[in-house]
């Protein structure tokens, strides 16, 4: 496994989040949407046999979960937290049971973008070697970064994130901006879990994604939501993860490579320590607005 195959699935799923955040939602139920796409889009594309129609599938079953989420904390004011903690509950039990049948079963990954010469040598294999996620990935990366810096659309969202009220007066609609939001957030988190299941490791197995979507969440606060460094947190967590797998098959005994795979989650538990104490640099880089609740006769 490449650091860049190890690295997309939480940078997709992180944009996502980042998108959400940035409007003033925080959803902690990434993990759940994560596997909620990865075990519809495998089923899909067992059914299929179109692994892009899994991919689709896996984005609109993932979007679908996460409107659940936004009809709650956006138009019945439910708790941000709690909610998204449910939500990734759900999506854990949910994708366990209708993964059932599927257990054990494998399916095609998804064909290359480049002719497989280019990825046979060990030169060029870095550049053209990659899953088509992989430069969806990066593509995504500068999309989000263009829309939030450069388009009116980006404007308004970081506008609702930062003053919701403000943004009401003059005339912008604060729930909708969040629900389409969320909406991508969603369906994000379902394109990372279809990493799992139709790119990595092209099968089901109950809690594929291994709390990824957990590192995902941590890793928009390490990047102080900023597209640019999340792309460079991705594959930082990416290398982490391949230098443990490796060590693992390499039988390293120097270290316990126990102690890498542990790292992601160590650093997730501290992140998310620190947005609940809400102190420091990372709060003040924080939306105004995340997770607070918006009430338009407030």
């Amino acid at each position: 496994m490449t650091v860049a195959a190890s690295a997309t699935p939480i940078l997709l799923a992180a944009l996502g989040e980042l998108v959400a955040e940035k409007s003033g939602v925080l959803n902690l139920g990434v993990e759940g949407m994560m596997l909620i796409g990865a075990v519809t889009g495998f089923a899909v594309a067992v059914s299929t046999g179109h692994p892009y129609a899994g991919v689709l599938a896996a984005m609109l079953a993932a979007a679908a979960a996460s409107m659940i989420f936004a009809v709650l904390v956006l138009h019945l004011a439910a708790n941000q937290v709690a909610t998204g903690l449910a939500l990734a509950i759900f999506g854990t039990g949910v994708s366990a049971l209708a993964g059932a049948p599927f257990v054990g079963i494998t399916t095609e990954t998804l064909p290359p973008l480049f002719p497989p010469s280019l990825a046979a040598d060990p030169i060029l294999r870095v550049v053209f070697g990659h899953s088509p996620l992989v430069y969806a990935g990066i593509a995504l990366t500068v999309a989000v970064w263009w829309f939030l810096k450069a388009s009116r659309a980006g404007l308004i969202l970081r506008a609702v994130g930062e003053g919701d009220a403000a943004a009401h007066s003059i005339g912008y609609p604060v729930l909708r901006v969040r629900t389409l939001a969320v909406l991508f957030g969603g369906a994000m988190a379902g394109l990372a879990g279809s990493c799992y299941s139709l790119v990595l490791t092209p099968m089901w197995a109950e809690r594929l994604t291994a709390g990824r979507g957990w590192i995902a969440i941590a890793l928009v606060v390490f990047a102080a939501w900023k597209p640019g460094r999340l792309l460079f947190g991705a594959y930082l967590f990416g290398l982490v993860i391949t230098l443990e797998l490796q060590a693992k098959a390499a039988g390293w005994s120097f270290f316990a490579p126990e102690f890498l795979s542990a790292l992601p989650y160590l650093a997730t538990i501290l992140v998310l320590a620190l947005i609940s104490a809400g102190r420091g640099r990372t709060a003040a880089a924080a939306p105004a607005c995340l997770g607070k609740p918006f009430r338009a006769n407030a």
